[in-house]
């Protein structure tokens, strides 16, 4: 085992030299069994290797914040226009309408508020309720360098274990805590691990500096976090950067459905992720949306 002090930072990615697909059209995911694959080519769209989540999984753990007062009301009249929606199993059962028909990515982990320490979590759903749910992948938060690091990566290693009886696949999403550094060096450690462990592709965060090396080093698809709500063009801009740079897509909440026009955010974004769309071509097309209404 290397020592701490003697690791070295990677250098050479082999930014020109996609990595072998092996076949399949989303890296790392050639080799598992066919429940996998065609749950993971309901996620990600096989035309484009890409995907456009829908998250509003927010309350469980921050409550009805802005925008998310009123599923009904805020987030159905996007799901049609997203290609995947991740939620909670109690907001799906009690607010999506069974007959829509949008792959599901469900919020596993639980267990904290937002008044507490967030790295803290257990799993909070059974993988046999996932089954009957139908849903098409679980998703848990992997807390590296924060106190309950551990138990993080347990919960992970878990449904993963699980989901792999049944055939569901798992998708480690990247928490970051308020004192850890929002570098490459972090995201590479972060999304590294979390595929390392088995992770059948991992949710992280955009970087100014060093994205395209994140990518590079983590062997399964990467799909970005939204984060904080930015202005419709710079919302834009990061999705843009994020899959020219390699991401396999976004899994956006805040900025789709706090924007002033959701709707015509949602389809913008899908241009973007799905087409390479520019940012500002983009962003003249919600704003052509929004004025149409």
């Amino acid at each position: 085992m290397a020592d701490i002090d003697d690791i070295k930072d990677g250098k050479d990615f082999g930014l020109n030299t996609p990595q072998d697909k092996q076949g399949f059209f989303l890296k790392g995911l050639a080799n598992y069994d066919w429940g996998i694959k065609n749950k993971m080519s309901r996620i990600f769209n096989p035309k484009t290797g890409r995907t456009v989540m829908l998250a509003f999984d927010h309350g469980y753990f921050q409550g009805p914040t802005k925008g998310l007062e009123r599923i009904d009301l805020n987030i159905l009249p996007l799901a049609e226009h997203a290609d995947v929606l991740m939620c909670t199993r109690g907001v799906l059962r009690s607010m999506i309408p069974p007959t829509l028909t949008k792959p599901i990515v469900m919020r596993a982990s639980g267990g904290n508020s937002i008044l507490s320490e967030l790295s803290n979590e257990t799993i909070a759903v059974a993988m046999d309720d996932a089954v009957r749910m139908g849903v098409c992948a679980m998703a848990a938060q992997v807390y590296i360098g924060a106190e309950y690091e551990h138990k993080s990566i347990t919960n992970v290693i878990r449904l993963i274990d699980e989901g792999m009886r049944v055939g569901i696949p798992t998708l480690a999403v990247t928490g970051v805590g308020k004192d850890m550094a929002r570098d490459a060096r972090y995201f590479g450690l972060a999304t590294r691990i979390a595929a390392e462990i088995g992770s059948h592709y991992v949710k992280s965060y955009f970087i100014e500096d060093g994205f395209e090396k994140v990518v590079a080093g983590c062997p399964v698809p990467i799909v970005i976090a939204g984060g904080k709500k930015l202005p419709e063009l710079d919302a834009l801009d990061m999705a843009f950067r994020a899959v020219d740079q390699g991401a396999a897509g976004v899994d956006m909440g805040r900025n789709i459905f706090q924007s002033d026009a959701p709707v015509a955010m949602i389809k913008a974004v899908s241009k973007v992720v799905h087409e390479l769309m520019p940012a500002k071509q983009a962003f003249e097309l919600y704003n052509d949306l929004k004025s149409e209404g």
